[in-house]
């Protein structure tokens, strides 16, 4: 660590024989750890470094180690230890997004639907239980809504919707996209949280017309509809608290291209075996054809 030091120190223009005497360690000895070639672990290091620079920043700059580790594991194949990764991303300065709790403070209106879910976030197969909801986000000229419609069994964001409004229309066009992308079977769960826009008559009208069956939580709470909730946290700490947006169109096009471009396709997700949301739908569609 001495002569790491010492080298730095050198690199800022301090003399190397006055940093070796501040740090106590000998000159000479400094000039033959310069000098010495690297060793083959130094090499090893110096290359998977790379490696995770490269995944960092596909990662658009989010991913913590674990994540790192599932994409070079499952990604490229390269087995490595999870300390070793930790490590490596420290040294070099690398470091992910990490979590913050979302407050909301909304007042909910009277519940249009039974609650059919009972806090029970996952499913058996795509298309049996989809989570709605909303969340905004301000650019320089103005508020931007977005509405969105989450597979429970992937993870997938089936639907969604971008206004500069918010109202009944903004969720109903997120439930079309969904339905148009997924044509669902009659009977698949369409839970929401309370809000007016998903108790409006317009939104359980469009239910009842596709067959789908509406669900709401019996209580004024976010664990209702954590599922949710979740890909909005994830959606903040890693796009939109990560930038000031000039313009409400900026704002929007980043909104869809995140959620289309990385999201979708790539994000990895833990509860998925570290696979994104397209990778693990794919898993069921070839079971279902070996089937």
């Amino acid at each position: 660590m001495g002569f790491r030091l010492v080298r730095e120190l050198a690199a800022d223009g301090v003399p190397v024989a006055v940093a070796c005497r501040f740090l106590n360690v000998s000159t000479s000895g400094y000039y033959d750890w310069r000098d010495r070639p690297p060793s083959a672990r130094a090499i090893a290091d110096g290359e998977l470094t790379a490696t995770i620079r490269r995944i960092h920043a596909d990662s658009r700059q989010t991913y913590g180690a674990p994540r790192v580790l599932a994409d070079l594991r499952l990604g490229l194949g390269v087995h490595v230890a999870r300390k070793r990764v930790a490590r490596l991303m420290r040294l070099d300065g690398l470091v992910g997004v990490s979590h913050r709790r979302k407050r909301r403070g909304w007042k909910p209106d009277t519940a249009t639907h039974e609650d059919l879910v009972k806090r029970q976030f996952r499913a058996d197969a795509p298309n049996r239980l989809w989570f709605c909801d909303i969340t905004q986000h301000r650019a320089r000229d103005g508020w931007v809504y977005c509405a969105a419609v989450i597979d429970a069994y992937s993870r997938r964001i089936v639907g969604w919707s971008i206004s500069d409004r918010i109202t009944a229309e903004i969720v109903v066009d997120a439930l079309e996209m969904a339905r148009w992308r997924r044509r669902p079977e009659p009977g698949t769960v369409v839970h929401a949280d309370r809000g007016a826009q998903y108790t409006s008559w317009l939104f359980g009208h469009r239910l009842r017309q596709a067959g789908l069956l509406g669900s709401m939580g019996r209580v004024a709470s976010s664990v209702d509809n954590a599922l949710i909730e979740s890909f909005w946290s994830t959606m903040q700490r890693e796009l939109l608290d990560r930038a000031v947006w000039d313009s409400r169109a900026q704002l929007a096009s980043a909104m869809f291209e995140w959620i289309e471009g990385f999201c979708n396709p790539r994000r990895r997700h833990t509860s998925l075996g570290d696979l994104s949301p397209v990778e693990f739908e794919a898993l069921h569609t070839a079971a279902e054809i070996a089937a």
